[in-house]
């Protein structure tokens, strides 16, 4: 099915549901100021539909979410001039997004990060997962998420316009022992605050990791050395060369991965550090500091002084990857053709401890059946 520049408001009635996505119809009980469109984005080699999900507030914020991967696929807000760019990286065209290895805005699970060696035991047993890079296992392979057709409703009030999307990964899929049911709601309020919740379920003991993949960049375009950014961690998970936690959990203080004051990402990233040498800059686990566990917390600021943009990133999350872009090195053309180089935009990327299903010293990520493993990440924007 195809739904071309619809416009939903307040209410819905489902009319029909479809291969991949749940079509509704609109009611008309009042005027939203708060909007969701639904537009057709191309078909997956499988013939499922893929439909883009936009988003829009009369703030000036607009978020396009696909069912495809769960990506976040752009985010146009306003500078302090109110001039509009979007400021994540992404693709114009699904074929785009099929062939795409950087993970452009997706959902990553069942687990995101690294697994040394493509194995973990559990219960006795040991699981065999895809080795997708350098021997590890990495944002669970090519049967991930990111590269799936979720499920797809959306909806709005007065106040919010969202998805819900909904993925059953079956029993054995990409190694990982039962069957899970994950839901994601992307929701955008008048607060210029864009929600995803996440919600999993499973009918055997298996290892559960979940974040979203977005690189951001507030300026729209150009290296991303002049933001600010503010980690609310005082302590991070130092990786040996595969970029595997060693187990460590180290403090900051006095070295290149102190971020608890803001400061430029370029500052420190060109250090003499052993660390950054592995990452080729920053790609590690910050350890976020929790005033009680599973609350909501700011868990880092993010700014560009040059447009005045300041994303405030809030999760109930254990850890925080920051990626600096290190990969980016210009072969990749996204939107408009234009070509993202190196450090050209960054991921953080709110989630459970890299390795953690081999690291008992890590927080628990084994979700068990009766139990529901629940997260939020939102992004706030504004501008000074």
């Amino acid at each position: 099915m195809i739904i071309l520049k619809r416009d939903f408001s307040l209410c819905w009635r489902p009319i029909l549901a479809s291969v991949g996505l749940l079509s509704m119809a609109a009611c008309s009980d009042g005027d939203s100021v708060v909007d969701v469109t639904v537009t057709d984005f191309g078909k997956t080699p499988k013939g499922e539909d893929v439909s883009e999900f936009t988003l829009s507030n009369d703030q000036g914020m607009t978020v396009r979410i696909l069912n495809y991967g769960g990506i976040i696929r752009s985010i146009e807000v306003p500078d302090e001039q109110g001039n509009i760019d979007d400021v994540v990286l992404g693709y114009e065209s699904f074929d785009e997004y099929v062939n795409d290895t950087k993970y452009f805005g997706a959902i990553i699970g069942r687990y995101g990060n690294r697994i040394a060696g493509g194995h973990f035991q559990l219960n006795g047993e040991t699981y065999e997962l895809e080795k997708n890079n350098n021997g590890n296992h990495l944002h669970s392979g090519s049967t991930g998420f990111h590269k799936q057709v979720w499920q797809a409703e959306p909806y709005n009030t007065q106040e919010t316009a969202g998805v819900r999307l909904r993925l059953v990964s079956p029993d054995g899929e990409g190694g990982y022992p039962g069957t899970l049911t994950t839901t994601a709601v992307y929701e955008l309020n008048q607060e210029n605050e864009l929600r995803l919740t996440l919600e999993a379920k499973t009918d055997m003991p298996t290892p559960v990791s979940l974040t979203n993949h977005a690189y951001f960049n507030l300026a729209g375009s150009g290296s991303i050395a002049d933001h600010r950014l503010q980690i609310r961690a005082d302590h991070f998970t130092p990786v040996g060369e595969g970029l595997i936690p060693t187990g460590e959990i180290r403090s900051v203080s006095e070295t290149p991965f102190d971020f608890t004051k803001p400061k430029a990402i370029g500052e420190s990233i060109g250090e003499n550090n052993r660390q950054l040498t592995f990452g080729h800059g920053y790609d590690h686990n910050w350890v976020l500091s929790e005033e009680s566990p599973n609350d909501l917390q700011v868990a880092a600021v993010l700014s560009d002084p040059a447009s005045g943009r300041r994303m405030t990133l809030v999760t109930d999350s254990p850890g925080l990857q920051f990626y600096s872009g290190n990969f980016l090195d210009g072969s990749t053309r996204g939107k408009n053709g234009l070509a993202y180089e190196h450090r050209t935009a960054l991921c953080l990327e709110p989630q459970y401890f890299p390795d953690s299903p081999n690291n008992p010293n890590f927080p628990d990520t084994i979700l068990r059946p009766g139990d529901t493993y629940k997260q939020q990440i939102i992004y706030r924007f504004s501008a000074r």
